[in-house]
């Protein structure tokens, strides 16, 4: 059973940036280890972003391979009560400032 799911959006921004970035989906994958560990992470690279209920939202800056920079950030949702986590949205900085801020409303909304 995985812990790992993704939303429909975060799956389409990471198809697009695997084009450019051909590291990008292993990156990803590499923190999932951390996140068994501890499911909010651990350092600077880590920052709850929202509380909800029983939901923790966390931004992270992902090390890609193919820019050679932690210039990748990746939006999750950790669910404590299941132990789940939900990829909310992934996004080069560079191309975006922040994060999708109604993305995450909506994904809370709809829990």
């Amino acid at each position: 059973m995985s812990n790992f799911f993704m939303l429909p959006e975060f799956e389409k921004e990471l198809k697009k940036l695997s084009n450019k970035y051909k590291t990008i989906t292993s990156d990803i994958d590499d923190i999932k280890a951390v996140l068994l560990e501890n499911p909010t992470g651990i350092g600077k690279n880590f920052t709850i972003i929202k509380i909800e209920k029983d939901v923790i939202i966390v931004k992270v800056r992902v090390h890609c391979e193919s820019l050679r920079s932690r210039a990748m950030r990746l939006i999750y949702a950790y669910h404590k009560n299941k132990f789940e986590f939900m990829y909310i949205e992934v996004y080069f900085k560079g191309g975006s400032e922040n994060e999708n801020k109604e993305r995450i409303k909506e994904y809370l909304f709809g829990l």
